[in-house]
């Protein structure tokens, strides 16, 4: 289900040329400078020379990315593929926005063209590097439960929830990006099997091989970027990968004895290691601490609701029971 304003921009056709600057185009887009690596692919900034917006482009080749395995029938195409079929899907106010796709068969590259967030990551700039405050970390917290839940609500597992790739606006508002190990499922069946993306924020069910959760999972995941704000370091790291995998398992969550009670609730709840057990991001967003004095976390309609609510709406006007509608 596609829930957006406006669909996705798709363009089949790449023309290479220069301004009178002598700067790199492609199509309409002026290259400027480069801003960062995605998981397979760079990213650069560039300006529209028609309406003078900057917009950040992940650029890719086919050819390498064909070439990356990532499981014994899949490559990194297929992750690539699926990145652009979800953020097609989604538009949310903390989620990165897809605003057009340039795919020309004839040649090796193609491009996501991505709404450019002119900020930082969440943890940039932080002394010590994590440690942002209770206050901040709240409202960034805020943010990212709001855009997780508009995921999970249409059946989309992030799997790389992290500070790297939680972006801020200017305005501080956090904004997640990169869904590039993202999946999709169905009928509330999140059950998967592939490891989720970065060893130090997976589940201790996903460090076992074995078929996990992905709802859990992403919500295990805030949990460690929570701490890492709030106490600037992760809660399970060890030396080696195998290392941290055990101490995930089976160490203990280790927290300051004067941490706040309703902050030390929130995180041993996040971080339960039973996926079971483990707080929902529902009962995150009602948690004490997380409503602070801001108020619940708004609710957002999304477009596909709206949608359906203006039918229903219509249907009313005109008579129509919602049972014979369509």
């Amino acid at each position: 289900m596609i829930c957006r304003q406006f669909i996705v921009k798709e363009t089949n056709r790449i023309i290479r040329s220069e301004d009178e600057d002598g700067n790199k185009m492609v199509n309409e887009y002026v290259r400027e400078y480069r801003i960062g690596s995605g998981s397979y692919g760079k990213v650069v900034l560039y300006r529209n020379s028609v309406d003078g917006k900057h917009y950040a482009i992940k650029a890719f080749h086919r050819s390498h990315l064909l070439k990356l395995r990532v499981a014994p029938s899949e490559t990194a195409m297929t992750d690539v593929l699926c990145e652009v079929l979800i953020m097609k899907m989604l538009e949310h106010p903390n989620i990165v926005n897809l605003i057009e796709v340039i795919d020309d068969p004839t040649t090796d590259q193609f491009y996501m063209v991505l709404e450019y967030v002119e900020g930082k990551w969440v943890l940039e700039g932080s002394s010590p590097p994590g440690a942002i405050g209770e206050d901040t970390a709240r409202k960034y917290l805020r943010d990212i439960v709001s855009g997780l839940m508009y995921l999970h609500a249409h059946n989309i597992v992030h799997g790389d929830i992290k500070p790297d790739n939680l972006l801020i606006t200017k305005t501080g508002t956090v904004k997640i990006g990169d869904f590039s190990v993202s999946q999709v499922f169905e009928d509330d069946n999140d059950e998967l099997r592939r490891s989720p993306g970065t060893p130090v924020f997976t589940a201790p069910e996903c460090c076992l091989g074995l078929t996990y959760r992905g709802k859990a999972a992403d919500t295990w995941a805030v949990g460690v970027t929570l701490y890492f704000m709030v106490l600037g370091k992760y809660p399970f790291l060890g030396e080696t990968l195998q290392d941290t995998y055990e101490k995930i398992v089976n160490n203990p969550l280790v927290l300051p004895n004067d941490l706040n009670p309703e902050l030390r609730n929130l995180l041993e709840g996040l971080l339960c290691k039973d996926p079971k057990q483990r707080m929902t991001l529902n009962a995150v967003a009602e948690n004490p601490w997380v409503i602070g004095e801001d108020g619940p976390i708004p609710q957002y309609l999304c477009w596909c609701k709206r949608n359906s609510c203006h039918r229903e709406e219509s249907n009313c006007r005109n008579g129509t029971h919602p049972s014979e509608a369509n």
